[in-house]
C-alpha cells in the first residue's frame, strides 16, 4: 500500500482574515498570473522592438475580459435558469463561479478590442498572449486545489488525494464498511461564527447517521496545472526560434487545440459540476465542458491549416515602437 494514498488535502483556502476583508489563495494566484504575465510578456515584446508600454494596455483589457467573461460563462454556461431569475446574484463575484470557458470568450473579445482601438494584428496579439494565458491556466488550476474544487472521480492511484473539505462530493457513511484506503469519515459542525466546518475522523472512528467519506481522487486540478506549464515551455520555445517571423496564427492555433483537446479528455475523470453539466451528461454523455471545447478545437485547427499562408501578412504586425533608448542600454567603458 502506497503511502501516496493517504495525501489529505485538508488546506484552508483562506490565507489571512483582515477585519472585513477576507485574503484568499484562489485570489492571489488569479492576480498573480496578470502580475507574472506582464513580465513575461514585456519581454517578449521588447524582443520584438514593440514598447513595452503596451502590455500595460492589453493588461487591463485582458483583466477585463478575463473576469467578465469568467463569471458570465459561469453564470450562463452551467446555471443560467438561476442566474436569469436573479440577474443580481451575477454581480456577486466574491461567491465564487468562474468558467474557463467564458473566460476564453472573454479573452478573444478583450484581444480584439486592443487590436482594433491599437493598429495590432489581431492574430499577432493572440499568438503572443497564449503564452501568458498558459501561465495564468497553471495558477488558477493551483488556486482550484487550494480552494478544493473542481475534484477527480475516485481512484485507487498511488498520487490520488483526499478532499475532506469538498462537502459536494462527499459520500454517505455506511454501516460496518471498510473505507479505501487513506479515506477518512468526515463531519459537518457548525462553528462559533455560524459558518459550517469539518471535522475528520481515521477509519477506526464510529460512524454516525450524519457521518460522510471522502474518499481518494484524482488531483485533476494539479493534472491541470502541470499540463499548462508543459504547454508555456513549447509555445514559449517556438516563439523564441522565430520572434518577429513567427507564422500567423502557429502559436495561438496550437494553444487552442493542445489545450482544449486535453480538457476534453481530462473530463472524463472529473465530478460534474451540477446544473446544466449533468443535464448535459444524461442527454449526450459528454459533459458541458467537453460540449464547449469541441467548437474551440475545430477553430483552433482551421487557425493552424492557414498559419502563416497569407503571402501580404505571413507573420502579423504591430507597432515597432520601442525607442532606441529602451531597446539598447549603453555600455560603459573601463578606463
Amino acid at each position: 500500500m502506497s503511502l501516496l494514498a493517504y495525501i489529505t488535502w485538508d488546506v484552508s483556502p483562506i490565507i489571512a482574515e483582515i477585519g472585513p476583508l477576507t485574503l484568499r489563495w484562489y485570489g492571489l494566484l488569479f492576480m498573480s498570473g496578470f502580475v507574472v504575465g506582464t513580465f513575461v510578456l514585456s519581454h517578449i515584446y521588447k524582443s520584438e522592438r514593440v514598447s513595452p508600454r503596451w502590455v500595460d494596455v492589453i493588461t487591463l483589457y485582458m483583466l477585463a475580459g478575463t473576469i467578465i467573461g469568467a463569471r458570465l460563462g459561469h453564470c450562463l454556461f452551467y446555471d443560467p435558469k438561476h442566474y436569469l431569475a436573479n440577474p443580481i446574484e451575477i454581480l456577486k463575484i466574491w461567491e465564487g463561479g468562474l468558467a474557463s470557458h467564458g473566460a476564453t470568450i472573454g479573452i478573444l473579445l478583450a484581444c480584439w478590442f486592443f487590436a482594433r482601438n491599437n493598429k495590432f494584428d489581431y492574430l499577432w496579439v493572440l499568438d503572443r498572449i497564449v503564452i501568458v494565458v498558459a501561465i495564468g491556466g497553471a495558477l488558477i488550476r493551483m488556486g482550484n486545489l487550494m480552494n478544493s474544487e473542481i475534484v477527480g472521480q475516485p481512484t485507487d492511484k498511488p498520487w490520488a488525494f483526499v478532499f475532506p473539505r469538498d462537502t459536494e462530493h462527499l459520500e454517505p457513511a455506511r454501516p460496518g464498511q471498510t473505507l479505501p484506503a487513506g479515506a477518512l469519515y468526515v463531519e459537518r459542525k457548525v462553528q462559533a461564527d455560524g459558518k459550517v466546518g469539518i471535522q475528520t475522523f481515521g477509519a477506526d472512528h464510529t460512524p454516525t447517521s450524519a457521518t460522510e467519506v471522502a474518499v481518494p481522487r484524482h488531483p485533476t486540478q494539479l493534472y491541470e496545472s502541470v499540463f499548462c506549464i508543459v504547454l508555456l515551455l513549447l509555445l514559449y520555445a517556438l516563439w523564441n526560434r522565430t520572434k518577429e517571423r513567427t507564422p500567423r496564427g502557429l502559436l495561438f492555433g496550437l494553444f487552442v487545440v493542445i489545450l482544449f483537446t486535453q480538457r476534453f479528455l481530462g473530463e472524463f475523470l472529473k465530478e460534474d459540476q451540477g446544473g446544466w453539466d449533468r443535464t448535459m451528461m444524461d442527454v449526450t454523455h459528454l459533459n458541458l465542458g467537453q460540449l464547449l471545447s469541441i467548437p474551440l478545437i475545430l477553430v483552433g485547427i482551421w487557425v493552424l491549416w492557414r498559419a502563416g499562408k497569407d503571402p501580404r501578412n505571413p507573420y502579423g504586425y504591430a507597432p515597432r515602437d520601442l525607442g532606441q533608448e529602451e531597446e539598447t542600454k549603453p555600455v560603459a567603458r573601463v578606463r
